[in-house]
């Protein structure tokens, strides 16, 4: 088996933990809670980690300098602020800065895709 394979591998296991965490929390929050081992008064600390590791993932993709990568980041950002908005404001609580963030990740995102497309 080659390291490409095996890293490929392990990419796809990633991709299972993390969609089943994920499919978890949105069946039921308690149970992703539970799954996870995560304890609600903690999730500040937790989501200045997660807030830390997008950061940290922006640099890379900055600094691998793709344009490819750099849209699939905004796509993503673009995903969380339109999700994030959705659930406060389902729950009647403000959700303008999460709304916000997803369409300016969406601006950055077709600023990208024309760079890209203009070649």
């Amino acid at each position: 088996m080659s390291l490409s394979l095996l890293a490929t591998i392990c990419g796809f296991v990633t991709l299972g933990v993390l969609g089943t965490m994920a499919a978890s929390f949105w069946r039921n929050p308690v149970q992703g809670l539970a799954l996870t081992t995560h304890r609600a008064e903690m999730l500040p600390q937790v989501m200045a980690d997660r807030y830390a590791a997008f950061a940290m993932l922006a640099i890379a993709v900055l600094l691998l300098g793709d344009l490819r990568f750099l849209a699939v980041l905004f796509a993503l950002c673009a995903f969380m602020g339109f999700a994030d908005g959705w659930i406060y404001a389902r729950a009647g609580h403000p959700h303008l800065k999460h709304t916000f963030s997803g369409v300016l990740s969406v601006v950055a995102l077709g600023v990208t895709l024309a760079a890209l497309i203009a070649g």
